[in-house]
């Protein structure tokens, strides 16, 4: 009986004790992140944003940024706002939950897509190019079948936006999700677990590509592991396979110009799956794969990035030439080879009908 009483005690404390070192952390992350940019109070959460102006003349539309899982505004803005400053008025943000933005009422991708529309009208964008990375591709399709007046062009990154095989996500997620159990977890366990792996799983978003210097720091990653921000995105991924089930037989009524850029060597989504789908789904998508490319083409490839907003924007553009020469800047990449494992679709996933 001592025995247990000694163990319980010994586990209490060492659940106080990380809620402690999570706390201080929490104080750390947001000490060294503040925000960047503006708020908004949008279907009751308060939103931050980033908006950049466009000057007289510019050859671009409005574009919208609809960052992925785990990420905030910063994940997009730092590789491809130069890249547009001066030819386009851009729209940063971060999800509901997420980055500096409180959840609100944001529980179903569908409301996030109606915040998204909110927020533009509050800033007075009528119209954009959306651009979507990962997980924001999924609510980019809401957002084009609830707000096609608002949707100019859709260029999707490395989405998640179909079914895939057993519709299994990692299992933090699930485990995040779950009443009770997943607040415990999330105050105590995700913030020291996640900074002892926040870099290999970088490494393996972007493998084969090499991680740019400084990444984690400069796009703010750690905000993730803050308790409420942990849980709001496991609660974004853990329903990702129900919405992506029931509204991927409806992609055929997004009638917007599209663009998805995927690369082959993608080890966080099933591109075969996701990429080829939306080119299947979408009439008029097109499809620029890319060899040797992992999951942040943003990064990787922001000038293709470019290239297809002006694109769909309407511009004569050579998407496939553009991506040869991508190709041929990353084609030694070997960035995490032997750690990262491939992703590999079943052969009966891919059967026709």
């Amino acid at each position: 009986m001592n025995l247990a009483c000694a163990t319980l005690l010994f586990l209490v404390a060492l659940l106080f004790a990380l809620a402690g070192v999570t706390r201080a952390g929490v104080w750390s992350i947001e000490r060294r992140n503040p925000p960047d940019g503006a708020f908004a109070e949008i279907n009751g959460a308060r939103i931050h944003y980033v908006h950049i102006p466009a000057p007289a003349g510019a050859d671009l539309p409005p574009v919208v940024f609809i960052h992925g899982a785990s990420a905030n505004l910063r994940d997009q803005m730092l590789p491809l706002k130069s890249l547009l400053e001066g030819r386009a008025e851009m729209l940063f943000f971060d999800r509901p939950g997420l980055g500096s933005s409180e959840r609100g009422d944001n529980e179903t991708l569908a409301a996030q897509a109606d915040t998204i529309a909110a927020l533009m009208d509050r800033i007075g964008i009528e119209k954009a190019v959306v651009v979507a990375h990962s997980f924001g591709g999924a609510i980019t399709t809401a957002f084009a079948r609830q707000h096609p007046e608002k949707t100019r062009g859709l260029v999707f990154l490395a989405p998640a936006t179909h079914p895939w095989p057993g519709g299994a996500t990692a299992w933090y997620y699930r485990l995040t999700a779950t009443p009770v159990i997943g607040w415990l977890f999330s105050e105590t366990l995700a913030y020291p677990a996640g900074m002892l792996r926040i870099g290999d799983a970088t490494a393996c978003v972007f493998s084969p590509n090499k991680v740019p210097q400084g990444y984690v720091d400069d796009a703010s990653i750690p905000l993730v592991l803050r308790p409420p921000a942990f849980r709001a995105n496991a609660r974004d991924v853990a329903q990702l396979y129900d919405y992506v089930r029931v509204a991927a037989p409806a992609y055929r009524e997004i009638k917007a110009p599209a663009v998805v850029i995927s690369g082959d060597r993608d080890k966080v989504v099933y591109a075969t799956i996701h990429s080829v789908g939306l080119e299947r789904d979408i009439p008029g998508a097109e499809l620029v794969w890319v060899r040797n490319l992992g999951h942040k083409p943003d990064w990787i490839a922001p000038d293709l990035v470019a290239g297809a907003i002006a694109k769909v924007a309407g511009a004569p553009i050579d998407l496939q030439a553009m991506a040869k020469t991508v190709e041929g800047r990353i084609a030694g990449d070997a960035q995490g080879a032997g750690r990262c494992p491939e992703l590999r679709v079943p052969d009966a996933e891919l059967a026709p009908g």
